[in-house]
């Protein structure tokens, strides 16, 4: 394989700071500096969206009429930002499909998208820049290792181009009829959904993205391997078991300059894995803040969160009360979510006054102080893929607990207190009991504050950095290109 710097193109629709809905944009905001740092040539292509502002962003044109030949063919305008000097981002400009209130969920997204992953192919050409690889992030762009392996597989451009797709949660599968595919420009014969099952009324694009694409990954090893069981493969279990030699998991990471208690601005005190002594003084000047009784040892257990009950919430809702009456806690919750946990908590926070504080919203300056104040942070998550909370609360030295699943089981490590080893306390089961049964046991280690210092200090110590992830994407770059060279000289 090559060890050359590899030309990246990194297909998504959103990225911070342009657009976010979910834990996608901060991917592709950090992995793309993390690639470049480590000498690889990366460049970023999403839809301009219209609140992308050209002044803050200084959008420069540098294609003004691209072609893209969907339907009748359409010429839309490339912008481009400079805000990120060493990465170029490339947008779309198409204000029918793109200039809404929202980024999707419309009647016509099969269009949009498959407009929008042509549009990110034929700039390349026009532009003069040949990918090695191209970056695909769930079913919004996996029409693109179709179209590789299909009606540009004889394309001088375009037939050498490998393709990786990244699935960050399989739920989500783009669910169309087959008109996408006549948008497209793609046979329906060339591919079945399940072994020996034709689909017949509908499409799904991630499907085809898994069928076609040189390599797979989610974004956990246990992740990964959960998808290929029905109860979590959401009808692609079959398709993925086929292809589970291609198939892998790489854990995301978390930007290691944004969460760094050492140097963040939006906490009261500074602390380092060397010296935690500021934690104490942030944890103090979290309870003052939220009107929590001020008093350094009692243990304030917190949640940052979905109030959903894919993330677990009903498991804290039917253990809380009886929880919070027997034990000498204190409990800050932040999110929003369905109605019945806002009800809820605002309930607990008057009933429980100087013991719970509930705030419905999400803040990232508050965020930053509960990671630095907390002791305990609690993940219940019934499903998840990745998760990265749980990664930023131990590089605050805050001890998470968590539910045996997807990225929470590959990154937290359960305490065994006969070897006096571990980074937190996992639950195996998902109801309340084992939650409970958790955070007795994180109770009891807290009581004995120098083995629950040695705790802190390991999750602290835990490097789940973007530049750690880097590696192992520029290990599935190299083997998309080699699968794709492979499978080009076998097939022709």
């Amino acid at each position: 394989m090559t060890q050359q710097p590899l030309r990246i193109l990194m297909v998504a629709t959103e990225m911070v700071p342009f657009a976010k809905t979910g834990g996608l944009a901060d991917v592709i905001g950090a992995l793309p500096k993390a690639l470049r740092a480590a000498g690889h040539d990366v460049c970023v292509v999403m839809p301009r969206y219209g609140w992308i502002s050209p002044e803050r962003f200084d959008l420069q044109t540098v294609i003004a009429a691209l072609h893209v030949p969907i339907d009748d063919g359409y010429d839309v305008a490339v912008v481009q930002a400079t805000v990120f000097a060493d990465v170029p981002v490339w947008f779309v400009a198409h204000d029918t499909y793109f200039n809404r209130n929202g980024m999707s969920m419309y009647d016509d997204d099969d269009r949009r998208f498959v407009f929008f992953c042509r549009a990110a192919l034929e700039l390349t050409k026009t532009l003069h820049w040949h990918p090695d690889v191209i970056h695909c992030h769930d079913w919004d762009t996996a029409i693109i290792p179709n179209w590789l392996r299909t009606v540009l597989h004889e394309d001088a451009w375009f037939g050498s181009i490998a393709s990786l797709l990244t699935i960050h949660n399989l739920a989500f599968q783009g669910i169309f009829g087959h008109r996408v595919l006549e948008i497209a420009g793609v046979p329906l014969v060339d591919f079945e959904v399940t072994e020996g099952a034709t689909p017949t009324e509908t499409v799904t694009l991630l499907g085809r993205g898994i069928y076609y694409a040189d390599i797979i990954n989610t974004v956990s090893p246990s992740y990964a391997r959960e998808i290929l069981a029905p109860d979590a493969g959401h009808g692609l279990d079959a398709l993925l078991r086929s292809r589970r030699d291609r198939l892998y998991g790489v854990l995301n990471g978390i930007d290691g300059d944004v969460y760094n208690p050492a140097n963040d601005s939006h906490i009261a005190t500074p602390f380092t894995l060397y010296d935690v002594t500021g934690k104490y003084a942030c944890k103090v000047e979290l309870q003052t803040m939220l009107g929590l009784q001020v008093d350094a040892t009692t243990p304030v257990v917190s949640v940052i969160s979905r109030l959903t009950n894919l993330k677990g919430i009903d498991l804290i809702d039917e253990m809380i009360e009886s929880f919070l009456r027997s034990h000498a806690v204190q409990l800050v919750v932040m999110g929003t979510g369905q109605q019945r946990y806002h009800d809820r908590l605002t309930e607990l926070q008057a009933r429980f006054p100087g013991q719970v504080a509930f705030r419905l919203t999400f803040d990232d300056d508050l965020a930053h102080r509960i990671y630095a104040g907390a002791d305990l942070f609690v993940m219940p998550s019934r499903v998840e893929p990745c998760g990265i909370s749980q990664m930023i609360a131990m590089r605050y030295g805050t001890v998470p607990v968590v539910h045996a699943t997807g990225g929470l089981r590959d990154t937290v490590r359960d305490y065994q207190p006969h070897t006096n080893d571990g980074t937190g306390f996992v639950f195996g089961e998902a109801n309340a009991d084992a939650l409970v049964h958790a955070l007795e046991r994180a109770l009891a280690l807290y009581a004995d504050q120098s083995r629950w210092r040695q705790l802190m200090l390991r999750g602290m110590a835990c490097d789940f950095t973007w530049q750690v992830a880097a590696v192992h994407y520029i290990d599935l770059y190299q083997r998309a290109m080699a699968a794709h060279a492979s499978d080009y000289e076998r097939n022709g």
